[in-house]
């Protein structure tokens, strides 16, 4: 069994940064940047310390096999902005040579991707209620006396259930919190506000409101397309994360998915077989991580507690169970 909990032993520190997040470790080339997985697990964004053997590998395959998706995206023409994704090879001949001693522990996790700014916004795709949008529309529910419910500017009726779909998915942006603060789901406004200012620092003379719309339109149709393609393999993506960035490539615009990308770890996968709105729903990804650490009562902060063995074994079986039902890919662990 391999498993990968952080990069410190390949010492290449010295000649390429790295930078260490909560799940992957990055280092930088230049232009160009290596991404590797790890096995690294975190909730409630604190870094657990048990580690779940083949996860990286999990969301490095996933996360490859999604971005052909891409070509599929039609943009709007009124927009003068460009979109692709930024992964260039997952091969690790084309990585500086000196990461081709570590290419049996690296290959599977790492990609070589194109450098690029990163927006500061998180993007949450929403087409089921569930989650801290649940959490919101019943305290929303007791405060609030009309015939319809406003919940983070979405008019939604008194009788939704739990898990239930919405009508169409919809777009929740949310804050990119650094330092070990939470995500804060926000208003279109005001992502509209904190990316304005961005641009400026960045020196892009492109219109805020536009990459607010396109970012927008591109998650939405990415979600859509995704969805459609899991339920035909009886999987339900009840949510999911994006990420994008932006380049100037000839003096245009362009628009990055970044990071990963519909994975156990940003998103919510569930059986088809067993969907039942009212409750709760049965998971492919690390919700029962977070159900058990609930249970806990821990507060959130770090260190958190250990795992059960049992959990670790589930987990690993559930993200396992993913790219075998979605793609017919067999992850040897």
């Amino acid at each position: 069994m391999s498993i990968l909990i952080n990069t410190d032993h390949l010492r290449l520190d010295g000649r390429y940064p790295r930078i260490q997040g909560k799940t992957r470790d990055i280092f930088d080339l230049g232009d160009q940047l290596i991404i590797v997985a790890t096995d690294r697990l975190s909730a409630f964004d604190v870094v657990l310390p048990n580690p779940i053997p083949g996860k990286g590998q999990v969301l490095h395959a996933m996360t490859c096999r999604w971005f052909q998706f891409v070509p599929r995206i039609v943009l709007d023409p009124s927009h003068s902005i460009r979109f692709r994704h930024h992964l260039l090879s997952t091969d690790i001949g084309d990585m500086p040579k000196a990461f081709h001693s570590f290419a049996d522990e690296l290959d599977g996790r790492a990609m070589l991707v194109e450098k690029c700014h990163v927006i500061p916004i998180e993007v949450i795709i929403r087409g089921h209620i569930v989650g801290s949008f649940w959490k919101d529309y019943l305290k929303a529910l007791e405060v609030q006396r009309d015939s319809l419910v406003v919940v983070h500017g979405f008019s939604l009726p008194r009788d939704l259930l739990e898990s239930q779909a919405f009508h169409t998915p919809i777009f929740t942006p949310s804050t990119k919190a650094t330092g070990g603060a939470h995500d804060e789901n926000i208003s279109r406004e005001r992502m509209i506000g904190i990316i304005r200012p961005w641009l400026d620092s960045k020196g892009f003379l492109v219109s805020a409101v536009s990459i607010a719309d396109q970012i927008e339109d591109v998650a939405l149709q990415l979600y859509i397309a995704a969805k459609e393609y899991a339920w035909r393999c009886g999987i339900i993506i009840a949510d999911t994360k994006f990420e994008f960035g932006l380049n100037v490539i000839d003096g245009i615009p362009v628009l990055v998915l970044v990071d990963e990308v519909l994975t156990p770890d940003s998103s919510r996968f569930w059986p088809k077989d067993r969907f039942h709105p009212g409750g709760p729903q049965p998971s492919f990804d690390k919700q029962p991580v977070r159900d058990y650490l609930a249970s806990t009562g821990w507060d959130k902060k770090p260190p958190a507690p250990e795992l059960p063995p049992e959990l670790i074994q589930q987990t690993t079986a559930r993200y396992l169970e993913m790219p075998r039902m979605l793609f017919k890919l067999e992850i040897s662990v």
